[in-house]
């Protein structure tokens, strides 16, 4: 099944955990919307600046530092997923309680072990 993932914190560099978690969700069959402050695409995809929100997002994946989020929580929440994923890292109680609060799960987790297991 298809769960259309906002991966916010993507990257070109090929190097980072964000980019891989791309070329797997892509590789899965899921459509990826690329969120962040760099420029160019990973797994295809153009990456976009925090300014769209996208209505038909099932699943935001954390790839910015809890002290990189507060500016972008009202993005995320207005994107109203109907999860997030805080990957290592990224975990952030306040964000998860005014995502919990809306009705959105959370899950402190790692997409790419989700995958590999078959539990996205």
């Amino acid at each position: 099944m298809n769960k259309k993932t906002l991966i916010l914190g993507a990257t070109p560099d090929a190097s980072r955990y964000a980019n891989l978690a791309a070329n797997r969700l892509v590789g899965r069959g899921h459509t990826i919307v690329n969120v962040g402050i760099k420029t160019g695409e990973a797994a295809g995809v153009p990456i976009e600046k925090a300014e769209t929100i996208h209505n038909d997002i099932d699943t935001v994946t954390l790839y910015i530092g809890p002290q990189n989020q507060p500016p972008l929580y009202n993005y995320i929440l207005d994107t109203n997923p109907k999860r997030i994923i805080f990957n290592p890292g990224t975990e952030n109680s306040e964000l998860r309680r005014m995502a919990n609060e809306k009705g959105i799960e959370t899950e402190y987790a790692c997409t790419l072990v989700l995958l590999s297991i078959g539990d996205y």
